[in-house]
This record gives structure tokens, sequence and C-alpha cells, in this order.
């Protein structure tokens, strides 16, 4: 009985202080705007796009002010609002220093030439994403996107392990028309895309056959016909004719 009594005790003083101490603080100014206000900032994070001026831009008006009276969510919002900025963990350590954590956006794709994807499947906007090298290049209806993520893993699969055919893009047209674009630059119309597995199918059986002894790739293939499909090459660069240096003694 007396440890019960005793634990009551110790309970009701906590409760007793947690309840008094923020109004004798605010009472001796602890609280205060300017009171112990934060100066240092330190950062985690690897960055590879989000520059120092543009972390510092977002930080700066944020701190200088009281240790108590420093928003932590105002000072998320602000880096979150930075174009490479995926996620952010803002905290304080007393007496005067700001911690962040910063996850920086990986691209996993380049959407309608101006615009970048995630690898969390979020559409961005970046200076310099049409000028990233690397990137397939996704295209299609903003409502879309999913979808086309979606062929593109599947025309990946497809392609895999054949010659000149890695996919480097997709593209869905306002009709509802699906295409490839492979690494050798060849754009392959497939067209609607419940007839895509066998249109590929019966492109890709053949295929071996259609590039044998040939030592570049096609241009263009065009999979919507009935019993087959049109393949398109490239124009063989016209003969240069060669020049002369002698000349004729006079």
């Amino acid at each position: 009985m007396k440890g019960a009594a005793a634990t009551r005790i110790v309970a009701w003083a906590i409760a007793i202080t947690l309840v008094v101490l923020p109004v004798v603080g605010v009472m001796q100014g602890w609280f205060a705007a300017t009171r112990w206000p934060v100066t240092q900032l330190k950062v985690e994070a690897e960055f590879a796009h989000i520059s120092a001026e543009q972390l510092r831009g977002a930080v700066l008006p944020h701190l200088g002010k009281g240790f108590f009276a420093t928003n932590l969510e105002d000072v998320r919002h602000a880096i979150g609002g930075l174009p490479w900025v995926e996620s952010v963990e803002v905290r304080k350590r007393w007496p005067d220093t700001l911690l962040v954590r910063i996850y920086e956006r990986q691209p996993f794709a380049r959407w309608n030439d101006d615009k970048l994807i995630s690898r969390q499947g979020l559409v961005f906007v970046a200076a310099g994403a049409d000028q990233m090298e690397g990137l397939p290049q996704l295209r299609g209806p903003d409502a879309r996107l999913a979808e086309v993520v979606s062929f593109y893993a599947q025309a990946q699969k497809a392609f895999a392990g054949r010659a000149q055919l890695q996919v480097t893009g997709v593209s869905l047209s306002d009709r509802g028309s699906w295409s490839v674009t492979t690494e050798s630059g060849a754009d392959i119309v497939i067209g609607d895309r419940d007839q895509a597995d066998r249109r590929l199918a019966r492109f890709l059986d053949v295929y071996p056959q259609l590039i044998a002894g040939r030592q570049g790739s096609f241009a263009y293939a065009d999979l919507r016909y009935t019993n087959g499909f049109a393949v398109k090459w490239p124009q063989p660069d016209a003969p240069v004719a060669a020049k002369s240096g002698a000349r004729a003694g006079t």
C-alpha cells in the first residue's frame, strides 16, 4: 500500500510540474521569440542536385528566432518546396541548433520532355530535366502516367536480350496508340494495348531473320497490320565523289 501511495504521489508531482513549468516559463520569458536564438544548422544528406545556396535560401529566414519560437513545420515546408527534395526531417537540439535530414529525389525517367518521374512515381519539375541523359523518355497524358510506366516495364521484359532492341522510351498518343523507341533510335508502333502482346510476339519471332546479314538496325516498324508488319530501313548514305588534287600541266 505504501508503495502504491508513493507512486501516486510521484505521478501527481510530475503532472503538476508539466502544468506549472510552461506557466513559469512564460512569466520568466523562457519562451520569448528572441530567447536562446537558433544560430546553428547541421544537415545530413547526399546531394546530387540540391545546392548549398538553395538550402541556405530556404532555411535562413527561419534561423535567429528563439529556440522555442522556431517552428519546425515552417522549416520543413520551406525545404520541402525545393525541386529535388523528396522528404525532410527537422528537429531541434538544445540550445541553438537545427538538425535537418534531407532525402533527395531519385529520377526514374523523363516525362513529356520537361518533367521527371521519381522512383516513388511522383512527377516533378526541375531545371535541366530535358538535358538529363541515361533516363528513359516516357510520354503520354498526365492522367495515364501509371499506365505508361507499366507499359514501359512490359516492353522492357518483352525485348530483353534482343540485339539493338533495348527500350529507351515509350509513348502513348492522345488516340490511345502505343509506340516504343529503342537505343538505336528505331520507332516501333504497336497500336492498341490489348493487341500489344500478340503483335510484339509476332514481330520478335521474325526479328532474328529480319536483321540477318544487315549491319544496322531498322528505322521504323509498324506492327498494326492484321497478318504482319511493315519495316522501314534507313537510307544508305550517298557515296561522296573523290576529289583529285592533281592539276594538268600547262
